[in-house]
């Protein structure tokens, strides 16, 4: 049965709902450590510029890194689905396939970015979220709305953003175990330091799981009730040097190997898949002057995959993704003017035969985003130029007025479109054929926004329509839509007294095929999630809360998927000033729940975490 809150209707968003958030809490996602200012104040992601928090016009939640060694989030999607509000759907436990829709958006529409460099499968068209590893993860910003006026293709539901850990002055090393629940044991370790001149990091992690079974009797003739366990090893390391005045380079690399297995039916042997992450990133900076920055960058991302089921040759699909990028910002009366441009080269390579393997995009931007008196304002205008689908123009526009100090308003309109995979045109199986006319996805939205802000504690209600035109569906077969529409209400909440802290996130979602007014495929129509973090001397501890709508499992809206609710807590003290222990439990109540039909998700686990981090 739905809560009261989850009834609520789209039309109308009740004061029982603003009510419901301020009872649940948790540690502010939106807030830095009291120590570093310069993340607590700025935002890259939604204007490609240090922006402002106070100043954005964008409905962003940003997760500092006390708050990510704090989640109950077990993976990159966990973490986000409980901090950030985004529906998660898993094809079973660590290391299966999962997706994350933004605003009713799918996770192909979502662009994913780490330390700037784009990240994902063009064969797939999707970002692998949970092979990038939490350990190595410092900070992510998640932009909710259009932004391909920013970033091109995929950002029509929003941007991710990942930021690995830098280098700090001084040396500062760490280290930390874990053991839990299905055979989980995980090894961490790091360093970093530097001085004024250069700075460096180094991390390394190593983590394995017997796990549980993924899949259960509804998945049909794939059902087998053993283990699927998975591991994953990485190294992340980054650098920079200001080799001169005004003139400074940086380097850095992600690389993650993920093993997983997964059901291929009773009696037989299961597949095994390995997946290799690989970002990196090479940035030259020129600091003109205060007011002026050039940068350049040359980044590459690699995402490749490899299955083994029952024959010794692997099925292999394999993205690179080369990115050149020089950008220019120049602060003005007017607010910061932002100049580049970029060319994007995707591969493709692998088993399969593909008509084209490989596309060029080439792009030119622009934007302004400043203020005056209580006006603020943004705007951006991209052309992507795309060797296989031609021209594409897009643009963001948004107006916010402070009507007083607490109280600001604000209009926004953005366009956006997505390019097709490669699987969605070209791939042929026995259970799935690609469709070489699918055309690039078209999206417009229209938002308004309300935030209030006093002190710690700041409230944003946002109501957004998001339309895309030729929306690909991939049920029953690959075809453009010719409409989809993502419309709805979202509402968020941090603060914070004395000890205590606390979030909430509610979205109210209606998305649907406008052709046959039917809803599309594994989106909830509510969900809520919300936490309390409160410290005390030698001790923190925290809850977090998660509640999900019904949902249909495919287009045709034939299988339902019931509405769940979990709970997850951590406590976690603090033994000397250099060593803490850590108890994480997850789904306190045991609920037993699906997010895609005939696919288990994780009971009650715990993990105990033993840190190491010396402290001047």
């Amino acid at each position: 049965m739905k809560s009261p809150a989850l009834r609520a209707p789209l039309a109308v968003l009740p004061l029982a709902c603003v009510a419901s958030l301020a009872t649940f809490a948790a540690a502010p996602v939106s807030a830095q450590s009291a120590t570093d200012v310069t993340l607590k104040d700025t935002v890259v992601t939604a204007t490609r510029v240090d922006t402002r928090s106070d100043a954005l016009l964008s409905d962003v939640v940003v997760i500092d890194a006390d708050t990510v060694a704090k989640s109950t989030g077990r993976t990159l999607s966990e973490l986000l689905a409980r901090q950030a509000g985004l529906q998660l759907v898993a094809n079973g436990g660590r290391g299966k396939q999962s997706s994350l829709f933004v605003r009713g958006a799918e996770a192909r529409q979502v662009l994913l970015l780490v330390d700037g460099v784009r990240y994902g499968s063009s064969t797939a068209g999707a970002p692998n979220w949970d092979n990038l590893p939490l350990s190595a993860i410092d900070r992510i910003e998640v932009l909710k709305g259009p932004a391909s006026a920013l970033y091109g293709s995929d950002a029509v539901g929003g941007v991710v953003q990942v930021f690995t850990k830098r280098g700090v002055k001084g040396f500062q090393p760490e280290a930390s175990v874990t053991v839990g629940s299905e055979g989980h044991h995980e090894v961490a370790a790091g360093v970093r330091g530097g001085t004024d001149s250069f700075s460096y990091s180094l991390h390394a992690s190593s983590l394995g799981e017997k796990g549980f079974s993924s899949t259960n009797p509804r998945v049909g003739s794939n059902f087998n009730p053993d283990r699927d366990g998975a591991r994953q090893d990485v190294l992340s390391g980054s650098f920079r040097w200001a080799f001169a005045e005004g003139w400074s380079t940086d380097l850095n690399l992600t690389q993650a190997e993920g093993v997983s297995r997964f059901d291929q039916g009773a009696g037989s042997f299961d597949t095994r898949s390995v997946t290799t992450t690989r970002v990196l990133g090479w940035g030259l900076t020129r600091q003109w002057n205060a007011d002026a920055r050039t940068r350049l960058t040359v980044a590459r991302s690699d995402d490749d995959g490899d299955s083994y089921g029952t024959t010794p040759v692997a099925s292999v699909f394999n993205t690179a993704q080369t990115q050149i990028t020089l950008q220019h910002d120049q602060a003005t009366r007017l607010g910061t003017v932002l100049l580049g441009v970029e060319s994007i080269k995707e591969a493709v390579s692998g088993t399969q035969a593909y008509a084209v393997n490989s596309r060029t995009t080439d792009a030119a931007f622009v934007g302004l985003t400043g203020g005056l008196g209580q006006h603020l304002w943004q705007a951006n205008l991209r052309r992507d130029e795309n060797s296989q689908f031609g021209g594409a123009t897009t643009g963001f526009a948004s107006y916010g007025y402070q009507l007083t100090p607490n109280w600001r308003p604000h209009l926004a309109y953005g366009t956006s479109f997505k390019m097709p995979s490669f699987n969605t045109l070209y791939y042929v199986s026995p259970f799935f054929t690609g469709n070489p006319t699918t055309q690039p996805e078209r999206g417009k939205n229209r938002e308004f926004g309300l935030t209030y802000t006093r002190g710690a504690h700041e409230l944003k209600l946002t109501r957004f329509d998001n339309r895309v035109r030729g929306f690909i569906t991939l049920q029953p077969v690959v075809v453009n839509v010719p409409q989809a529409r993502l419309e709805g209400w979202s509402l968020g909440y941090t603060g914070s007294a004395g000890a205590w802290s606390w979030y909430g996130n509610l979205e109210l979602l209606d998305a649907r095929n406008l052709l046959t007014r039917q809803k599309l495929a594994r989106r909830a129509d509510e969900t809520l999630t919300a936490g309390l973090d409160h410290r005390i001397g030698a001790w923190t501890w925290g809850t977090a809360l998660q509640l999900v709508g019904e949902r249909f499992d495919n287009a045709a809206n034939t299988v339902r998927l019931p509405g769940f609710g979990t709970v997850d807590a951590y406590v976690r003290y603090a033994l000397t000033k250099d060593w803490s222990l850590a108890l994480r439990v997850n789904n306190i109540g045991d609920k037993d729940y699906q997010t895609a039909n005939g696919y288990n998700q994780p009971g009650r686990a715990a993990y105990v975490t033993l840190h190491w981090a010396p402290k001047p």
